[in-house]
């Protein structure tokens, strides 16, 4: 069988997803941060320190937008520019001590409150939950596979 998915059908995943974030968002008891401040504190404590250019790739923004971002989250202390060993003219972003903390304070909030949800859901629900994750990680993916 065959099952092919609408455009109306990837809208209303669209949708649930940006509801879900949200929601988790604005019911963590933490510091809020702007979508793109979030991805690239993500981003540089998943792969480490970057230069402007390769945040603005990974957090999917232009670098313009990364340079505001990376001023702003360098204000609060969150990110620090240290000049690049290989190439003196340029910069690497790397994330502070209070930038590690923020994230993963977010991250574990949100989780709590993620855990507190799922766990209102049947057996069967949360098997399905379990099985849908890897997929929405690929979908996460630019160049999904």
């Amino acid at each position: 069988m065959t099952t092919s998915v609408t455009n109306q059908d990837a809208l209303q995943l669209v949708v649930a997803v940006h509801r879900l974030i949200r929601s988790l968002r604005q019911s963590a008891p933490v510091r809020r941060l702007q979508p793109t401040q979030l991805l690239v504190l993500a981003e540089l404590a998943a792969q480490g320190p970057m230069r402007i250019g390769e945040i603005a790739v990974r957090a999917l923004c232009s670098q313009p937008t990364a340079t505001t971002v990376v001023t702003g989250l360098e204000s609060s202390g969150l990110v620090r520019r240290e000049a690049d060993p290989a190439d003196g003219r340029a910069t690497i972003v790397e994330l502070t001590g209070a930038g590690r903390e923020t994230i993963l304070s977010l991250a574990h909030g949100e989780a709590e409150l993620l855990s507190e949800r799922i766990s209102r859901l049947s057996e069967e629900e949360r098997g399905h939950l379990r099985s849908v994750t890897p997929l929405l990680r690929r979908l996460a993916e630019p160049k999904s596979r």
